[in-house]
């Protein structure tokens, strides 16, 4: 007998039994022919995940492989990610995810009857990746506090994420970051049959008072003060495909999911999903959460100095909103695909000031009769003014790419606008910034007196040695310096750049072509680019279809300039596209 199921479109997801009913010489009795699942399907039209287009379904529902964008801005850097959501047991694994998180959407999982819209089930997923019950899959580490965890950038792909918890009672696993938490939702979503792909925001603001404005305190020399608000580097969230039909959208586009609990009115809290385009337009009503979303792709900078701990004055420097640039992987590259006009018209368009406008009155009631000229007025009052306004540009530019062990190289380029001569002093100082914006040691100091004649321009090179940096550089790689000008002097002037310092590079080299079941080796190599030793280097080894256990290998301590080079053997198990990933963890990073 050949038996076909054909679910219909809005089908619960899930796992079924099938029994047959077997009715024979009038004798009646069952047989249990076996389990299926249902998942949802972007390949059927009337599925609400359905997306019309085969290469972005091979691409955000079928590839395993994805990349990670960290870094600044004006720096971005990448690391691959294996999402693994065909591996053994990560279906189990992922369905066990929305038994646990049932009772936070519906209270009760009667009938599993929500398990059939993508929007119930998105947002089941977005709250048990990282919330605070004691079922949720990762935390986040409090103050950088690794000790009784695994560093949260270590990581390599979801798959040991997801077993770990299973095997470990549904307990978090310790610890992530938001990369890791938009990564392990993306394995989870594209597993159930929803198109997800990781997005990150570069200069992502986290503010509690003021949500369209983000506030940044610095010291006379320049230090970052460590205040309520804070400008994260970078902030990575998810993005997935569905119809909003509670929104009487009849077609699929993308909404975003935030698992990264953040500081909001109602405490902290996961975010979405939200409808990218109501973003864009500024239609704050229509969607969960779409204040916050909106706030985080376009709130504006503003620099203090603090003097005395009291006076608070705003510094003149170049003012940008945040939200610079958001970036995700492109279809069927390595690159990456930029998608900031998915979020926001181009900066001072008609229509992007029109959708500010909008958003500014649904976020502050008192301004839902103002006109648009009353805003405008009360954000120019609430900006930094510009550089230009003092009559001085400067920018601080990059003149290498350091890696570890490397001295930083910087241009301090400054151009008198005015007919007269200027004569000012400044304070500078660099200082270790984590990603999310916590302002760290500051390890360098230096003032210097500038004269510049009329509309003379200078460029004075600035020099950060290893030796100032390395002892104080942790996990996030970022450094931020700073220049600002005396008080003495009258105007208050800064201009500052945050610096990326590059690890050093794994090379990984498959020694032979894999093939199912046939033994392969590959070649991990490593240089020690450092005057010292690195001690305590441990090799973390993830191969996607090669081995089915992360591999650890323990390097010891590596002298200056020594080279590492380690064979290992596996046999592929499966077949499909391989990769093998290589993280290198030691005392320095």
């Amino acid at each position: 007998i050949s038996i076909s199921v054909f679910p219909p479109s809005n089908a619960c997801i899930g796992r079924y039994i099938l029994n047959m009913q077997i009715t024979s010489c009038g004798h009646t009795y069952q047989r249990c022919l076996g389990d299926f699942y249902v998942l949802f399907n972007p390949w059927c039209a009337d599925d609400p995940v359905y997306m019309d287009n085969q290469a972005h379904r091979e691409e955000y529902v079928l590839n395993e492989h994805g990349i990670l964008y960290e870094g600044v801005h004006k720096h971005i850097t990448s690391r691959p990610w294996h999402f693994g959501q065909f591996e053994d047991g990560i279906l189990d694994i992922c369905l066990k995810i929305l038994d646990m998180g049932a009772s936070y959407h519906h209270g009760s999982d009667r009938d599993h009857c929500w398990r059939n819209d993508p929007v119930h089930v998105s947002m089941v997923v977005n709250h048990m990746i990282s919330s605070h019950t004691t079922n949720s899959l990762m935390k986040i580490p409090e103050n950088n506090d690794y000790l009784k965890g695994t560093k949260p950038f270590s990581w390599n792909g979801s798959v040991p994420i997801l077993q770990q918890w299973y095997n470990g009672r549904c307990r978090p696993v310790r610890y992530g970051y938001c990369g890791t938490l938009a990564s392990v939702m993306c394995t989870v979503m594209r597993c159930l049959g929803i198109p997800s792909r990781v997005v990150t925001n570069f200069c992502f603001p986290c503010s509690i008072e003021n949500p369209l404005g983000v506030n940044e305190i610095f010291d006379c020399t320049g230090k970052n003060l460590c205040g309520k608000d804070k400008l994260w580097r970078y902030h990575c969230w998810n993005e997935s495909w569905m119809a909003r039909r509670d929104l009487n959208q009849c077609c699929g586009d993308w909404q975003c999911l935030d698992p990264t609990p953040l500081e909001t009115g109602r405490g902290l809290a996961c975010s979405g999903p939200t409808w990218v385009r109501s973003i864009r337009e500024g239609e704050l009503d229509l969607d969960y959460d779409g204040h916050h979303m909106f706030s985080r792709v376009n709130s504006n900078y503003v620099g203090w100095l603090s003097q005395n701990n009291a006076k608070k004055t705003k510094f003149f420097c170049d003012t940008w909103p945040c939200g610079q640039h958001l970036i995700t992987k492109s279809v069927g590259s390595e690159q990456f695909e930029d998608i900031t006009g998915t979020y926001k018209y181009e900066l001072g368009s008609v229509k992007n000031k029109e959708a500010y406008y909008r958003a500014y009155r649904r976020i502050h009631p008192g301004y839902c009769n103002a006109s648009n000229s009353h805003i405008e007025r009360e954000l120019s009052a609430l900006k930094n003014p510009f550089l230009s306004d003092s009559g001085i540009n400067m920018r601080l530019k990059m003149a290498n790419c350091p890696m570890y062990g490397e001295d930083v190289q910087l241009h301090w380029l400054l151009e008198n606008l005015r007919n007269e001569n200027k004569t000012l002093k400044f304070n500078l100082c660099a200082q270790i910034i984590t990603y999310s914006g916590c302002p760290m040691d500051q390890f360098w100091k230096d003032s210097v007196t500038v004269t510049l004649g009329p509309r003379e321009v200078k460029k004075i090179p600035l020099c950060i040695s290893y030796s100032q940096y390395g002892p104080y550089l942790c996990d996030h790689n970022i450094m931020k310096v700073v220049a600002v000008s005396d008080p003495e002097c009258g105007e208050l002037l800064m201009v500052s750049r945050d610096i990326v310092i590059n690890r050093p590079p794994v090379i990984v080299k498959l020694l032979s072509q894999p093939r199912l079941k046939v033994p392969c080796t590959a070649e991990i190599s490593f240089c020690n680019p450092l005057q010292e030793d690195m001690k305590n280097c441990v090799m973390t080894l993830e191969g996607c279809g090669l081995f089915k256990e992360p591999m650890t290998i323990d390097l010891g301590t590596l002298a200056s300039n020594q080279q590492a080079r380690t064979i290992v053997e596996f046999t592929p198990y499966r077949l499909g596209s391989h990769r093998l990933l290589a993280n290198l963890g030691c005392h320095k990073f």
